[in-house]
């Protein structure tokens, strides 16, 4: 099978089949360029998606990637990343492999077969040239056969007319003989020319043209070929980076069953563990006693004064009360004394009679309302909302519940250790450099790093400083967290309790005694004492309360519970913090000493202005 026997009629056709051929080569690149740029759009789009739900550093959604569905999700963002790069890889070695080659190869096809069929046409020129020499040699030989017969028929004529002179007929006698002639030589020029087309034509038809044909076939099926290699390669370059991918999907897979329920479940606890007991149970009210009944201890409702009803909480919010008040708002009922105040003593000083100076008399208001005031007016310091969301917290972390505090400490003082190694570092390298330059004198002064090694020697103590404060708040904390035992749970159960009953019983006796006395024992004041929590370190101000005024002690008070200061007969001391129904003022001594006395034990003095006045002499 050749196209040079087979197809030896065909040149134009075969042109047409050649150039088709081209072009089908020229769309298959066209196609696998596009393919190549739907790769690179697809792995832009890949990786886009993934940078756009990856975490921002700094920010909180670093903190949501220590559960292990996060983590799973980080690590699909992560793999689509290099699915992506394998997309990018399968469009580079299409554009390398594939498009590059072909198209160099295009070129190259293009000039050969505009060589071979430059040649054939060449051939078809110099077989119709020779054609053409037939042609006129044949009908010149045809010319002159006819010129010589009418010659020899003139010649015939002439020799048979007796009128014609014998000149005449010799004259036309020579002119036939010659016309034969020329007839005898042009029938050899055309049988020489005859041969010799029938030789070209041969030579054209069984030598060139077939060999100008095998060599345009044999071009095609290379053309053939070729595309045919590109087609596998298209195949080959997908099929490289399937196991990759595999891969990427493996651990996709993988990371998905890493997912942890109950690991995620501890997290959320400690994440989330505040470290406070839940409230104890509130005790039954009984409504239908007397009126000088002896207040409930742990009643957050209000007593009746003045023969009105106040309003109540519901039964059920009142055992879920404090959890859901702000506790910036809570702190200044926590931050009291858990006791109610003790009655003053009957007799204690000559001061002491009846009719002596009393505490001013402060407006009664119900504890309902007082609660109402917290939860509508602004707070002092910033609720647990407001400093997730970026306010400034005090240094000790004393805003967050024991549980977050003390996580937050720790890793206050990893960072600080990890810190101070690398300070330690980077003196001892500064120290070896120094060595250095004292034995080479010629490399460097040693006396130039002194100044650094001076400062990172600050720095260090600076740090260990800083490691020992947090340390000491590390200490506090972890000593001070409640045990989870049945009688840590009691001891939380009581003093929940003591929180409640302690404001509700105090406002209660201010209004059932009309001179400020309580119908509880003394003994209480003891009986009632539980283990410190960090509600008072919790809720401090960041910054001292001012002075609203002055106050005389009328009785000594002896402060033996926390949060109550000692004070003498006589003494006078500022106010910074009125009566609010709970029958404890809050005075101070000087800068490091104040605290809570009973209302009763002291005469107050407000004064707006008391701020800038201080006590002398002449105000005792």
């Amino acid at each position: 099978m050749s196209w040079g026997t087979e197809l030896w009629d065909q040149f134009d056709n075969l042109e047409k089949h050649t150039q088709w051929g081209i072009d089908v080569l020229e769309k298959y690149i066209k196609f696998v360029k596009e393919r190549t740029e739907i790769e690179l759009s697809y792995a832009k789009q890949l990786r886009n998606l993934s940078k756009k739900y990856q975490p921002k550093k700094n920010s909180k959604e670093e903190e949501e990637y220590r559960y292990t569905s996060t983590r799973a999700f980080l690590a699909t963002l992560n793999e689509m990343n290099d699915y992506a790069g394998q997309h990018e890889v399968i469009s580079e070695n299409m554009t390398s492999l594939i498009t590059g080659e072909l198209t160099r190869y295009v070129q190259e096809l293009k000039q050969e077969r505009k060589s071979h069929f430059h040649d054939g046409r060449k051939a078809q020129q110099h077989i119709e040239t020779c054609w053409k020499q037939l042609e006129a040699s044949k009908r010149r030989f045809e010319r002159d056969c006819k010129e010589a017969d009418r010659a020899q028929q003139y010649f015939e004529k002439m020799d048979a007319d007796i009128n014609v002179t014998k000149a005449d007929v010799e004259k036309a006698r020579q002119q036939a003989q010659l016309r034969h002639q020329m007839a005898e030589d042009s029938k050899a020029e055309y049988s020489s020319t005859l041969q010799k087309f029938n030789s070209e034509q041969h030579d054209h038809y069984y030598t060139h043209i077939p060999n100008i044909f095998q060599k345009i076939q044999e071009m095609e099926e290379r053309r053939i070929v070729r595309i045919g290699e590109s087609m596998k390669t298209f195949a080959e370059v997908d099929r490289q980076v399937i196991p990759i991918i595999g891969k990427c999907l493996d651990e996709i897979t993988k990371a998905a069953e890493s997912i942890d329920h109950k690991n995620d479940s501890q997290l959320v606890i400690e994440a989330f563990k505040s470290g406070f007991e839940p409230p104890g149970d509130i005790d039954f009210e009984d409504f239908t006693q007397p009126m000088k009944r002896t207040v409930s201890e742990s009643s957050l409702s209000n007593s009746r004064g003045d023969g009105k009803s106040e309003p109540k909480f519901g039964g059920k919010s009142k055992g879920k009360l404090w959890p859901f008040i702000k506790k910036n708002k809570l702190m200044s009922l926590l931050t009291s004394p858990h006791q109610p105040p003790p009655p003053p003593p009957a007799s204690a000083s000559p001061s002491a009679v009846p009719n002596g100076p009393q505490s001013p008399k402060q407006q009664k208001e119900p504890l309902s309302h007082r609660f109402n005031e917290f939860m509508t007016s602004k707070p002092k310091i910033h609720c647990f909302r407001s400093l997730k969301r970026g306010g400034a917290g005090p240094e000790d972390f004393s805003n967050l519940p024991p549980e977050q505090r003390r996580k937050k400490l720790q890793q206050k003082v990893d960072e600080l250790n990890r810190d101070i190694q690398k300070e330690m570092d980077q003196r001892d390298a500064l120290t070896k450099m120094k060595d250095v330059y004292i034995k080479n004198p010629q490399m460097g002064d040693a006396a130039s790093v002194d100044h650094r090694l001076a400062e990172l020697g600050q720095n260090i103590e600076k740090l260990r400083i800083e490691v020992q404060k947090f340390e000491g708040w590390l200490a506090e904390v972890e000593g001070r967290l409640p045990m989870r035992t049945e009688q840590a749970r009691r001891q939380s159960g009581l003093y929940e309790a003591q929180n409640t009953s302690a404001v509700n019983s105090c406002a209660q006796d201010r209004e059932s005694s009309p001179d400020g006395s309580y119908t509880e024992e003394q003994s209480q004041e003891t009986e009632m004492k539980v283990p410190a929590t960090d509600f008072d370190d919790e809720f401090d101000d960041e910054e001292p309360l001012p002075t609203i005024g002055t106050c005389k002690a009328l009785y000594t008070f002896e402060g033996q519970n926390e949060g109550t200061i000692s004070v003498a007969e006589g003494e006078m001391l500022y106010v910074i913090e009125e009566d609010k129904g709970d029958g404890w003022t809050r005075i101070r001594r000087n800068e490091d000493e104040e605290g809570y006395v009973p209302t009763s034990y002291v005469e107050v003095y407000l004064d707006k202005n008391a701020k800038d006045v201080q006590i002398t002499p002449e105000n005792l």
